[in-house]
């Protein structure tokens, strides 16, 4: 029969087992925190000098055209305006399809995470068939 000190060693280990697993979901937790606050700045950073730029490029462009336009008024009017509104045009299409690009890439987020958590597992599969 088993005996208190085998029952005691055996609530020693089940503990020593719970600590490390639980330690394990809190440094995995701890990793996902930090890349979802990686991200959250990537992001937020993406947005914000998208944005100026997009901003600043947009009123470069239509001062420009303005310029062209009256430079040219006497000469030119009708060819100077077509050849702006083609630009514009092609400008637009291209940042559609590098906007619908990004839009269908794949994520990298919590990547690292998945990672670690498949490293663990198979040290875990490794340690139950080293046992058996």
């Amino acid at each position: 029969m088993t005996g208190p000190g085998a029952r005691s060693g055996l609530l020693n280990s089940l503990r020593s087992l719970l600590a490390t697993a639980v330690a394990l979901l809190k440094t995995r937790g701890e990793l996902l925190a930090a890349e979802l606050e990686e991200e959250k700045l990537r992001l937020l950073g993406l947005l914000l000098y998208g944005a100026t730029a997009f901003l600043l490029l947009g009123v470069g462009a239509v001062f420009l055209a303005v310029f062209l336009t009256v430079l040219l008024w006497e000469s030119h009017r009708l060819l100077v305006l077509g050849m702006f509104s083609a630009v514009f045009l092609t400008a637009g299409l291209i940042a559609w399809a590098v906007a619908r690009r990004l839009a269908c890439a794949k994520s990298r987020l919590f990547s690292d995470s998945l990672a670690e958590l498949e490293l663990d597992r198979a040290a875990l599969e490794s340690d139950e068939s080293a046992i058996h």
